[in-house]
């Protein structure tokens, strides 16, 4: 039987439209070597599935209901640390690519592209490779070394120290997870140093904290 001998690629399917879920599944079921072990049309289904099924591959949208798929990225590494988020979107802003880059997405494609693309891109990313689409990743990095350093420094300095190393730890792309086991810190006590560093920085995502951090490093 084809494809009985290779072990299968998991895939746990993101996006609150049905019809877009049921298109990317009969595209998947095209190929012997990718199973498609689940559907969410929200985050929080998407999270609690991924605890439970444990897929190799998480493609989501980057616009989901109940909370943005940059969250929800970072709280699928949480959960699962195993399986690699690959955003199949419509959106190309750059704050947006920065921030799934900074969220330790293995995976950002536009919607636009063609069928063999995408299977190609979920092969790559369960392999543990990354997949970027060149256009957008090439615009958001320009974003971010174009970027001016003056005003981030001097409120940076307002953080304490213990803040600076988490806020250094999230640059790094590591979940919250990560990070207390880093610094020795219980989850509670990183996501209490992170509100309190979004109030200092009068920010409110994690890629903001790490672009703060970033434009204050020397070159």
């Amino acid at each position: 039987m084809p494809g009985s001998q290779t072990k299968q690629i998991t895939v746990l399917l993101v996006d609150d439209h049905e019809v877009v879920r049921v298109g990317l599944r009969t595209l998947l079921s095209r190929d012997t070597d990718i199973r498609v072990v689940g559907e969410a049309g929200s985050a929080k289904d998407a999270v609690d599935k991924v605890a439970r099924l444990k897929p190799e591959v998480a493609l989501l949208d980057i616009r989901i209901p109940d909370h943005e798929g940059i969250n929800a990225c970072t709280e699928i590494h949480e959960v699962s640390p195993g399986t690699k988020v690959l955003f199949l979107t419509s959106y190309a802003d750059d704050d947006t690519v920065l921030a799934a880059i900074l969220a330790g997405a293995q995976g950002y494609l536009l919607k636009e592209i063609e069928a063999e693309t995408l299977l190609r891109a979920i092969r790559i990313v369960a392999s543990g490779h990354s997949i970027l689409d060149p256009v957008v990743t090439k615009r958001a990095l320009e974003w971010l070394k174009g970027m001016s350093a003056p005003s981030p420094g001097s409120k940076l300095e307002s953080l304490s120290p213990q803040e600076q190393a988490v806020v250094s730890h999230v640059a790094e792309g590591k979940t919250n997870k990560e990070i207390a086991t880093a610094l020795g810190l219980s989850e509670k006590t990183v996501k209490n140093y992170l509100a309190n560093v979004y109030q200092k920085l009068n920010i409110s995502r994690r890629s903001q904290a790490a672009v703060f951090f970033a434009k204050r490093q020397p070159e």
